[in-house]
């Protein structure tokens, strides 16, 4: 008989993993909740259209797609951004500003997969909405560098890399470069990194023979790494926008070396991120090892939520994934590892004593303990077997002459010591060791 495998890119979580996955969904969530921000959920089946809007038709040919059973086109959705900005704009007027949100979510691109990237993810997002100045951007670098220190990482294990589009689009501009053209030098920029002096040709390819002048210039910025070289460059270009933008920066920075942030944080104007609706600063988290794809990104991106049809909303947000964050953590020694054991475990003589040990079971559940016990009659030797292997500190015994006497026998499973105490002093008497343990 043939058996069914997961879809390819597809994960299926067992208990072990599945722990693994919910530390760190908790502490991403902890983390979010003492920055403010308020977590939200949404539907994981969107309208074609909307991510369509959002990046263009050429999306489609990574989407699960297809057409319900109403007749509608429609898409798994491969990330929260336009659906964020979807339930943030029918709801603007009435949603104190800034708003602070943030979801823990699954997400479907049907794309090649390679180390850290499946077909299925979760990511963390966090956005604020309404605040246009760079405290919104001080906000959540500071939120994305806590969420990754609060495992343990520190800035020996990862780094936050800051750039500017807006900085990028008025230094070109500023070098002469229509729209146009400074929006497909943006993209070679994008794909230097990978590509080197290839990344150019495409831009030859529409505009001619790139200018060895400007392409130097592009190559001195792309390559700036401080704020004194970004300064330094910029004191040879003349222009109102530049000198503003680069009071922005100098605040920006300052917030986070106020929050003790500075060292997380490098100035690299080779990260554009190539998502065309970015509108300000992007950043993205990488491991300083080099070894992974990059662990978050993010950015501004002040005009998507006109463009999905509603009111103008200024807006900033990023992503972590969990695929490359717990590749992280687990070359870290920093991933760890779960024992799923119970508080208790119930050692049960027969058919009466069972019926008189299932009240207690029930009360120490009711009560927040964690209680096993043997579905079957099982001969007490195995039982006290099954008790220790389960990693239970305390086994509560229920014999014959246990029941006879109105009485339970609590052993203490880590130095074998035992105690006889009345059925009813059950409850108080788990509860008060384990407030003692």
């Amino acid at each position: 008989m043939a058996t069914f495998q997961t879809l390819p890119g597809f994960r299926e979580f067992y208990p072990d993993a599945l722990a693994r996955r919910n530390h760190v969904f908790r502490l991403w969530r902890q983390t979010a909740t003492t920055f403010g921000f308020n977590e939200y959920d949404a539907p994981v089946l969107e309208p074609l259209e909307l991510y369509k809007t959002k990046s263009g038709d050429e999306i489609e040919a990574q989407l699960f797609s297809f057409t319900d059973k109403g007749g509608r086109e429609v898409a798994l959705r491969p990330e929260m951004t336009p659906t964020v900005c979807r339930l943030v704009g029918e709801k603007a007027n009435a949603l104190k500003r800034p708003i602070k949100w943030f979801s823990i979510a699954e997400f479907y691109r049907y794309e090649r997969m390679q180390k850290g990237r499946g077909r299925c993810f979760f990511q963390f997002n966090a956005d604020i909405f309404g605040e246009p100045g760079i405290e919104a951007e001080s906000e959540l670098i500071a939120l994305l560098v806590q969420c990754l220190c609060a495992f343990g990482l520190s800035e020996q294990d990862f780094y936050v890399r800051l750039s500017d589009r807006n900085l990028w689009f008025y230094y070109l501009e500023a070098l002469g470069l229509d729209d146009a053209r400074t929006r497909a030098m943006l993209s070679a920029v994008d794909k230097f990194e990978k590509s080197g002096d290839e990344a150019f040709n495409s831009y030859s390819e529409q505009f001619g023979p790139l200018d060895a002048a400007l392409k130097e210039k592009v190559l001195a910025f792309l390559r700036v790494k401080s704020l004194p070289a970004l300064e330094a460059i910029l004191s040879s270009v003349p222009g109102e926008k530049l000198a503003a933008r680069l009071t922005d920066w100098r605040r920006l920075l300052g917030n986070l070396e106020a929050m003790g942030l500075a060292r997380f944080v490098e100035v690299d104007l080779a990260v554009v991120r190539g998502l065309a609706y970015y509108t300000g600063f992007v950043f993205e988290a990488f491991d300083r090892k080099g070894e992974l794809r990059a662990l978050a990104g993010g950015g501004r991106y002040d005009n998507l939520v006109g463009k999905l049809g509603y009111g103008e909303l200024p807006a900033v947000g990023f992503a972590i994934g969990d695929m490359t964050f717990a590749l992280l953590l687990e070359q870290r020694g920093l991933m760890p590892t779960f024992v799923q054991a119970p508080d208790i475990y119930a050692v049960i003589g027969g058919a009466q004593e069972r019926l008189a040990a299932f009240g207690d079971i029930h009360a120490l559940r009711a009560a927040g303990f964690k209680v096993d016990y043997p579905m079957k009659e099982v001969a007490f030797g195995k039982q006290f077997k099954a008790a220790s292997e389960s990693g239970a500190k305390l086994a509560l015994i229920y014999g014959g002459d246990e029941l006879a006497k109105g009485v339970v026998k609590i052993r203490d499973l880590t130095n074998r010591s035992e105690q006889e105490i009345p059925r009813d002093q059950v409850l108080a008497t788990v509860k008060d060791f384990y407030s003692q343990h």
